[in-house]
């Protein structure tokens, strides 16, 4: 009986870690400490928007094994985030948050039905479309975590603001907590993505995109969650992390040239193309 009530509760921090692929209390735990830590408004955010969607998820008996590996949490806490991240806290937020963190579990319930690998797609989609409404149709003040002073960085915190930028945090902290929720599920996907912050970075350099952006982890998140994504012990799973990861920063350098809010599109366009490589010569 007890286990019974445990286990939707145990959910929502699954739910948080799942954000980076990794269904585990800890990992939860310690991505929420690194929001809390940034922000407690979007602490707040993320708690709230993934026990909606788990919430909804159980009301909809979607199958227990699923809403128990936290698989119906992730988008709804990037889109908790997302939207305490760029507007103001106001009553009409944090309605669109419970609305917009249910939907991200019905959507995410559609693609894992028809087996479609859809990552983070639910998330991209509905804040895509909250952030339409907000700025041009209802208009809501930005919040100041996005006009804030940018600050100037050490080339060593690049690697672990690759991680805090996949939960829009800009702090050391936040990114070292994010990568130690990362290196207790998985320490290959730790490192890998440790890696890929780096690399993520150097090509963007290279097309000589704003130094403060690229300290910051603003091209380095996408290439995280790939690394993530394609980590593994076999030697091509380097070459697959590779692809990826190169994929995901030409994409995200592309979307920001057409004046595109990014989010983690980079990642979910990366990893289908890496998929259909992957599945090509898997097969040899």
């Amino acid at each position: 009986m007890r286990q019974k009530y445990l286990e939707p509760i145990a959910a929502v921090p699954r739910g948080v870690g799942q954000i980076m692929l990794q269904g585990n209390v800890w990992t939860g735990l310690l991505f929420l400490l690194g929001i809390f830590y940034d922000s407690i408004t979007m602490g707040a955010g993320a708690l709230l928007a993934t026990a909606v969607g788990t919430g909804v998820a159980v009301l909809l008996k979607y199958p227990p094994e699923e809403i128990a590996q936290g698989l119906y949490g992730f988008s709804a806490a990037l889109v908790g985030v997302a939207l305490t991240f760029y507007f103001e806290a106001q009553p009409v937020i944090w309605v669109a948050l419970v609305v917009g963190s249910a939907l991200a579990a019905i959507f995410q319930h559609a693609l894992i039905k028809r087996n479609i690998p859809g990552f983070t797609l639910p998330f991209i989609v509905i804040t895509w479309v909250f952030l339409f409404l907000f700025r041009h149709a209802y208009i809501v003040p930005p919040s100041s975590e996005v006009t804030a002073t940018i600050p100037v960085y050490q080339d060593f915190t690049v690697s672990t603001h690759g991680f805090g930028e996949v939960i829009f945090q800009g702090s050391m902290t936040a990114g070292l907590l994010f990568f130690l929720g990362v290196f207790v599920s998985s320490p290959i996907s730790a490192l890998y993505g440790m890696a890929a912050s780096v690399v993520g970075a150097y090509i963007s350099m290279q097309f000589a995109e704003p130094t403060d952006d690229v300290h910051m982890g603003l091209f380095s998140f996408n290439a995280v969650l790939c690394a993530i994504a394609f980590a593994g012990n076999r030697k091509r799973d380097g070459v697959y992390v590779l692809v990826a990861v190169v994929l995901a920063v030409l994409i995200d350098i592309g979307m920001l040239m057409l004046d595109m809010t990014v989010l983690t599109f980079p990642f979910v366009l990366a990893s289908w193309l890496t998929l259909l490589v992957k599945k090509l010569f898997d097969k040899k």
